[in-house]
């Protein structure tokens, strides 16, 4: 399949598009500091964030982009953006 220029996947929802493999910063979260507030689930431009059984969040890290709005946003700085390993 062909790609117009500039561009380095074809249209869609990134649920299509598992944006995953872009990224180059992960966000890591740090449960003991997290206050439960949901902002990072709000933010999140993929909607990627999901509340666990123990009601703390977590990326799902096939869709996160590493974008840092979560890390960015969040009141009690649980959310720690790392360089990712390949």
């Amino acid at each position: 399949m062909a790609l117009a220029v500039g561009c380095r996947a074809k249209p869609g929802k990134s649920r299509d598009n598992k944006t995953g493999s872009w990224r180059v910063f992960k966000p890591f979260f740090d449960r003991e500091k997290c206050t439960k507030c949901g902002l990072c689930q709000t933010i999140c431009p993929e909607g990627c964030v999901h509340e666990t059984e123990e009601e703390f969040v977590q990326p799902d890290y096939t869709y996160c982009k590493g974008c840092g709005l979560c890390a960015e946003e969040c009141p009690g700085e649980a959310i720690e953006m790392r360089q990712e390993e390949k």
